[in-house]
């Protein structure tokens, strides 16, 4: 009697869908499955190889699935979508990663633990209620404008907003006005407060794990990029060189080659947007700092005479990513270069 050996399973909220094959390829099974059946299902089969995308639950069900002793394999999405035939339906899609698992070029996904995705949800949720902190904010700013009350970017003029909406002698904020604003000066600093008991955590947590210390070596690097980067970064070895895992955080040039002549264009934003966004940022940091004095390799110096300011801090978050890829990997704390001046 044939075996089952290889399954693909589309993730779903309820309706999954199963395609498995034999050792010669052949199709043994191919039928949907509820939500109460997968494990049921999974638990009826001898060992095999189980593949899915690296979406939604998808850690949850690859810990459960591996827990009854089948090896599982998740997978990027993107990395799927080219085996599947003709439309997108839920079948094609189990087809396609049950082709996809067995490829000897395909790259998986490192499965997460409960606590590594706990982790992670701190930081998700911080950036989550700093994008609601910004839009409040924004919205303050922009009704406020409208009555003639004009205020800088950044929280420290909307801090000066507050103060002033709270004056009840300015009479330039009528009194309707001012019932529905001090709505939105509440809502910022509930917010505040939340983000500020998120940031402790999220330093507790830091100084407790031994590489994040060593990554804060790194000029640039602060308790949220070494968090990020341990939540995100499982293993760092999964990345042959410093240049693929800047590669991964979508800090290269996008190729566009073709017979032989290199055409490079923009950093091709792919991978982890939040740990991009936060090497940019403390890029930038670094960049501001240099020119007030700080002294920084030379390279800086010179790129920032004849490159915009942006594009010296895309190109030295590269740098700050590849470091962090050489700590992760070599051990170690963060060494300046011997040459350092001042810019």
């Amino acid at each position: 009697m044939e075996k089952i050996i290889t399954v693909g399973l589309d993730l779903a909220k309820s309706i999954f869908q199963v395609h498995g094959i034999a050792e010669n390829g052949k199709v043994l099974v191919r039928r949907t499955l509820r939500r109460s059946q997968v494990l049921p299902f999974f638990r009826s089969l001898p060992a095999c190889l189980v593949g899915m995308e690296a979406c939604a639950s998808a850690h949850h069900w690859a810990r459960e699935i591996a827990a009854l002793g089948h090896a599982v394999r998740m997978m990027p999405p993107a990395y799927v979508k080219p085996y599947v035939k003709r439309n997108k339906t839920d079948v094609a899609d189990a087809e396609a990663i049950c082709e996809a698992v067995t490829r000897p070029t395909m790259r998986f996904v490192l499965v997460k633990t409960a606590e590594q995705q706990a982790a992670s949800m701190i930081l998700r949720t911080r950036e989550l209620l700093m994008r609601q902190r910004s839009q409040t904010a924004n919205a303050l700013r922009a009704h406020m404008a409208e009555l003639g009350i004009i205020a800088g970017t950044g929280m420290a003029s909307i801090a000066k907003l507050l103060v002033l909406l709270r004056d009840e002698k300015d009479n330039r904020i009528p009194g309707a006005a001012r019932f529905a604003l001090i709505l939105f000066a509440e809502q910022i600093e509930l917010l505040t407060t939340r983000i500020e008991k998120l940031d402790r955590e999220i330093l507790v947590a830091v100084r407790k794990d031994p590489d994040a210390r060593r990554l804060m070596s790194i000029p640039g690097v602060g308790p949220l990029i070494a968090a990020t980067v341990r939540t995100s970064v499982l293993d760092a070895r999964n990345f042959a060189t410093a240049r693929d895992f800047a590669a991964w955080t979508g800090l290269t040039p996008r190729a566009q080659s073709s017979g032989g002549k290199e055409r490079l264009g923009a950093i091709s934003k792919r991978g982890n947007r939040q740990l991009r966004t936060l090497l940019i940022v403390g890029a930038t940091s670094i960049i501001k700092l240099a020119k007030r004095g700080l002294k920084v390799p030379l390279w800086i110096r010179t790129m920032l005479q004849r490159r915009p300011v942006k594009v010296v801090s895309v190109a030295l978050a590269n740098k700050i990513a590849r470091t962090i890829w050489a700590l992760l990997v070599r051990g170690g704390i963060y060494q300046a270069p011997a040459a350092m001046l001042k810019s």
